[in-house]
């Protein structure tokens, strides 16, 4: 029962890590990109 509780809430865990994690993803794509390839309009 334990077991399947910890399950649970890893999984909670790894999802949330993921939302939170990909604006931060998108943000540095945007940064990371506009630096190296100079400034290429979309």
């Amino acid at each position: 029962m334990f077991r399947a509780i910890a399950d649970v809430l890893r999984s909670i865990g790894s999802t949330l890590a993921d939302v939170v994690a990909l604006p931060f993803r998108a943000l540095a794509r945007l940064f990371g990109g506009a630096s190296s390839s100079g400034r290429r309009a979309h």
